[in-house]
């Protein structure tokens, strides 16, 4: 039996009629009489009832056509489900990002995200970018958002977002009367980083910058979330050098000033599996990238 069988069954049920049935499926009607014979030998019982004058179903026809409806039925749900899949909007999709991503495009991603693709489940996972890594390689999140140009084998890593970085000071610190500062008046200076364990592409550029400067950096305190930097910067146990987008955490005691160096190939930066080829997962890559074109050249400058 096949597909085209339940279709003729169906005009020729609906109609009562194989001249008009045949005319509706665009055939002639001597073929449709021998498909419909055809389907009735196979099933081994009678669909109609034919006289010269009048067509009817049998209860073995109206039993037939009950679940030929819900076989179509099931059928067209199967593809739409297929296509939905394969357009990546159905599924699940773990995200891992570094929390300072969120004062910068990231919410505007996932609004986008969850406007367009409404089926798919979002799991949100707030890891540094060595967790991230690690996490993508355990396929315990599909995409990471991380703060560096990471260099892994089998992950591929891309930037969707430059990004400047600033000095974050006290609000009562000398400096913050300078609209813009250089790294070398901050020789003396006590710094809060990010732990190099958990950074270490972001530590070292961090490091590296202040030698070319002509000092290393005296550390104070690390922290592993920029909001506790910050935090420490406001009460005034040290100086920071964090992304630009950290000035959209507005916290009492601190002000941000540009620095007049910078460190080069910095930002957000997408990370996901080489070999990923879930719609899904494409479908979010492609949609960061659209967001961030736009901002790409305003967070460079």
């Amino acid at each position: 039996m096949e597909l085209r069988h339940l279709h003729y069954f169906i005009a020729v049920a609906e109609e009562l009629h194989f001249s008009r049935a045949a005319e509706r499926l665009h055939i002639s009607q001597p073929p449709l009489s021998q498909q419909i014979r055809d389907l009735e030998e196979e099933l081994g019982v009678k669909l109609f009832e034919r006289t010269k004058r009048h067509v009817h179903l049998t209860e073995a026809g109206k039993v037939f056509l009950e679940r030929s409806y819900l076989v179509l039925a099931q059928l067209e749900q199967a593809i739409a489900a297929t296509q939905q899949i394969g357009r990546g909007e159905v599924g699940r999709l773990a995200i891992g990002f570094v929390s300072s991503a969120m004062y910068t495009v990231l919410p505007e991603i996932l609004r986008g995200f969850r406007a367009q693709f409404p089926a798919v489940e979002l799991q949100l996972h707030e890891l540094t970018t060595v967790q991230q890594i690690q996490a993508l390689y355990d396929k315990q999140v599909d995409v990471g958002i991380v703060r560096s140009a990471i260099s892994e084998p089998g992950l591929s890593v891309e930037c969707f977002l430059p990004e400047s970085v600033v000095l974050a000071l006290p609000e009562t610190h000398p400096l913050s009367a300078q609209t813009q500062v250089s790294l070398s008046t901050l020789a003396d200076e006590l710094f809060i980083l990010f732990p190099a364990k958990l950074g270490p592409v972001f530590y070292e550029q961090i490091i590296n910058l202040c030698q070319q400067a002509g000092f290393r950096p005296k550390v104070a305190q690390e922290a592993v979330q920029m909001e506790t930097i910050i935090g420490l910067v406001a009460a005034g146990l040290g100086i920071a050098i964090v992304p630009a987008s950290l000035q959209n955490f507005h916290r009492s005691g601190v002000i941000y000033r540009p620095l007049q160096e910078q460190i080069s190939d910095t930002g957000l930066y997408l990370a996901w599996r080489q070999h990923d080829s879930s719609p899904v997962t494409s479908a979010f890559l492609s949609l960061a990238r659209g967001t961030t074109q736009g901002e790409s050249n305003h967070n460079a400058t």
